[in-house]
């Protein structure tokens, strides 16, 4: 009866037969017992989502394809189930088949679980529905840079999703049992988990979350958000009721916002709700005291490093015991086989003092490494109590940074230029990176990787298609405070690198004061909150090369002062509050003729660009932004504000339907990336014209309906990516010209027929592809001399989206 579960909807009958086919296998297929558990839990978990697949298809109005293409593949799936049953004991065709059941299992959970921005390895239906029906409110959820954002089952975006805790986290049983015990019983309402920076806080109250008692107890309404520092409680708000799948608008006081919380939450008649508040500082506690209510089964976790003794209970986490911290400091360092002395490991446990960020940040910089390295990192450590305070514990991670050369360690720093709970791409980087330090990019990716390597920061790759754009780097909160603190260490005049975070409109006192002493920082970051005015002071730094810009407001006036900044390279401006920045006094940039690089993150580009002319600008990326405006105005012409651009690379953008006027005349382009543009349906006839043009990225542009003739003229195309491309179901014969073609990407267009000009890329090298699409060329393998097809394995790994 499992296929009864659905009703008769054509997608939930496959569905239901799929699910009865596993069920049966179950009990025949003993060798796939596993796999068979694993695709019936996936398949379970899913069946209220298969209800409202077919509700959305009628609701939206576009082509059917995604759904068509999972009922194919559930159909394919039930077919394998069932010879899954008549599969005797031999090693190699059972492995064969359950690697085919883990790929089944991945491909369906891909459809119904996948997240966000780019969050990148997503299903399509929900980019659609997210993109169409609730448009910028992707921007809305990731509001404050913020990590946690994901896509529900039911297409509804959940912006305070519970994320998973860490694989290895021991010594916290009791510290959760405690806090269970506490949490479940009727009480205090406020429950305040405290402790220095660095002890797991955020580690125990998500594994808390996950709990089966706490999840059964509070089942959906289980709300986790990321205050950090400076607060904004309309952004919070906003983020909870869109979470609860509620319409989203702007309030104009906290109080509106608060009040509007209070009755939503009222209207749920009153289940149990547990509202998580994590990393939550002093100047944050009237703001706890207006989230509490008179509601009943209403509690907040709050976890900070400082205590709030007028809020509730109050929990405080220690140190991991010496058993614990050294099964971290074990498994940190690669396990036992790489800790052979153990007087050595004693002196490192004493010296990190239980403190889990610096057993994993200690351990992985001795992961590897021979014992003299070992003996002297703990011989200059002896003398530090680490976990006495904050301050001592910078004096054990400042030592790791010393342990880097000298390229690592400056690169590192540059980290600190984003503002706390930011994921940052490494497009980034390495935009500023390549300027400042005139080094290739596979060079300063390496460098990243080395960084990552000693647990400096995480480095997460959500998807490895030839280009860094998929992949981000996430810092934590205390190594950025590290960071800063390092900065501070200097007179103004003399920092390498100046990050200024102002408050409303208050500015640094040195920056009231700097007439008489221009700063010679290379790099100036700016943060703001959402109540600066754009009231500037001058400043005079004529030795920046790149200005990195963190908004907060929905306005924002470009300052006077960056004309004055002639060396001025790179400028990065992200909007890291709940709506698009719009930008003015944009045009200032005209007169910097140094200018190589912007990047533009949650901008509306609404600005006046016809007489903006940056003859000297490389490489322009667009991110989240709204370019409809701007690219639709029949007078403006790319070519013109940017005649020799090099590359550009547009993502997210939901209102793009067609690339700007003049962009097939900028025959300086060799890297053109239009990406996740599901609005984009076509491209211009004269992209001929790009005849320097070497990569080709289109990635995800779903409503592109086919690639123009003209393709044929790119002769010095080496890399065309046309994945997730739904709509493209053949491609040109005049691709067969592109002669010095080397890889070809077209994940996800099994319907995409080849023409048989295709045998003409005698330098192709690589295809990647779906296994439906790969045996379409293994027919043609023989007509290539050294073609290799690959079929990259699915990984879903949501984890790079938490802190």
């Amino acid at each position: 009866m499992a296929a009864d579960l659905l009703g008769g909807a054509a997608v939930g009958a496959v569905f239901g037969e799929l699910l009865r086919a596993v069920l049966e296998a179950r009990e025949k297929a003993k060798n796939f017992k596993p796999q068979l558990e694993q695709l019936q839990s996936t398949l379970s978990n899913n069946v209220s989502v298969i209800k409202k697949i077919e509700k959305y298809n009628e609701l939206l109005d576009y082509p059917k394809s995604e759904t068509q293409l999972m009922i194919e593949k559930m159909k394919e799936g039930e077919q394998l189930v069932r010879r899954c049953s008549t599969v005797k004991w031999n090693y190699i065709k059972r492995t064969r088949y359950a690697d085919k059941l883990i790929k089944l299992n991945s491909l369906i959970d891909r459809f119904f679980q996948v997240d966000m921005q780019a969050q990148q390895t997503r299903d399509n239906k929900e980019i659609l529905l997210g993109m169409r029906d609730l448009q910028m409110s992707f921007t809305a959820c990731s509001s404050n840079g913020s990590i946690g954002v994901k896509f529900s089952q039911d297409g509804i975006i959940r912006p305070c999703s519970v994320p998973d805790p860490p694989e290895m986290t021991p010594g916290l049983d009791v510290p959760l049992e405690e806090l269970k015990r506490e949490l479940l019983r009727d009480g205090k309402q406020v429950i305040v988990l405290s402790a220095p920076g660095g002890t797991g806080k955020t580690t125990l109250v998500k594994k808390l979350c996950k709990d089966e008692k706490v999840e059964d107890k509070f089942k959906d309404n289980i709300f986790f958000v990321t205050v950090s520092k400076p607060h904004n409680m309309k952004v919070i708000v906003r983020k909870i009721i869109q979470h609860m799948g509620k319409d989203v608008y702007e309030f104009q006081t906290d109080e509106h916002a608060i009040n509007d919380l209070e009755r939503l939450l009222k209207e749920m008649q009153s289940p149990p709700i547990l509202l998580v508040l994590d990393d939550v500082w002093p100047e944050s506690e009237s703001m706890l005291h207006k989230m509490k209510s008179q509601l009943p089964n209403y509690k907040i976790l709050v976890s900070s490093r400082f205590v709030f003794p007028k809020l509730g209970f109050g929990y405080n986490l220690k140190p991991l015991s010496d058993e614990a911290a050294e099964t971290l400091f074990r498994y940190t360092v690669g396990g036992d086989s790489y800790v052979r002395d153990k007087k050595l490991v004693n002196k490192v446990l004493r010296v990190c003092k239980g403190s889990p960020l610096a057993l994993t940040v200690v351990g992985r910089s001795l992961c590897g490494r021979p014992a003299a390295v070992w003996k002297s990192r703990v011989k200059e450590w002896q003398d530090a109590t680490i976990f006495h305070s904050n301050t001592d514990l910078f004096v054990c991670l400042q030592s790791s940074l010393d342990a880097l050369d000298d390229k690592l360690k400056e690169c590192y720093m540059d980290l600190g230029s984003f503002p706390e709970d930011h994921r940052i791409p490494v497009t980034v980087l390495i935009d500023m990176w390549v300027e400042l330090y005139k080094r290739d990019e596979d060079y300063l990716y390496a460098i990243l990787s080395d960084l990552s390597n000693v647990n400096l920061f995480d480095l997460v790759v959500t998807s490895d298609d030839g280009s860094y754009n998929d992949h981000f780097v996430v810092q934590h909160d205390l190594l950025r405070e590290l960071i800063i603190h390092q900065s501070l260490l200097e007179p103004v005049e003399k920092m390498k690198r100046l990050f200024i975070e102002i408050s409303g409109n208050s500015l640094p006192q040195w920056w009231l004061e700097q007439n008489l002493h221009p700063v010679n920082a290379r790099l100036l970051s700016i943060s703001t909150d959402e109540t600066f005015s754009s009231s500037w002071f001058d400043i005079k730094a004529p030795a920046v090369e790149v200005v990195v810009l963190n908004v907060r407001t929905k306005e924002y006036t470009m300052p006077n002062f960056m004309e004055k900044m002639e060396k001025l390279k790179v400028l990065i401006v992200t909007s890291c509050g709940f709506l698009p920045v719009e930008l003015s006094n944009f045009q200032l940039l005209g007169s910097l003729s140094n200018l190589k690089r912007i990047r533009l993150e949650r901008v509306s580009i609404s600005f006046d660009m016809t007489t903006i002319q940056m003859k000297n600008l490389q490489k322009l990326s667009l991110v989240l932004c709204n370019v409809g405006q701007v690219f639709s105005n029949s007078t403006f012409q790319i070519s013109d504000a940017f005649p020799n651009l090099k590359e550009m690379d547009i993502d997210y953008c939901n209102d793009l339907e067609a690339l700007p006027n003049g962009v097939s005349d900028i025959v300086s382009l060799k890297n053109l990336s239009i990406t996740n543009c599901h609005k984009l349906s076509q491209l211009p006839e004269g992209i001929g014209k790009l005849v320097n043009l070497q990569v080709l990225r289109l990635a995800s542009c779903t409503d592109l309906e086919a690639l123009p003739d003209t393709i044929g003229n790119l002769t010095n195309l080496r890399f065309l990516d046309i994945s997730e491309c739904l709509s493209i179901t053949e491609l040109p014969v005049q691709i067969g010209e592109l002669y010095r073609l080397e890889t070809l990407s077209m994940r996800g267009c099994c319907s995409c027929d080849l023409p048989t000009s295709i045998t003409n890329l005698k330098n192709l090298e690589v295809v990647q592809c779906d296994e439906e699409t790969a045996y379409k060329w293994e027919d043609l393998e023989a007509c290539f001399t050294d073609l290799r097809i690959e079929v990259p394995k699915e990984d879903i790994n949501l984890n790079w989206l938490y802190k």
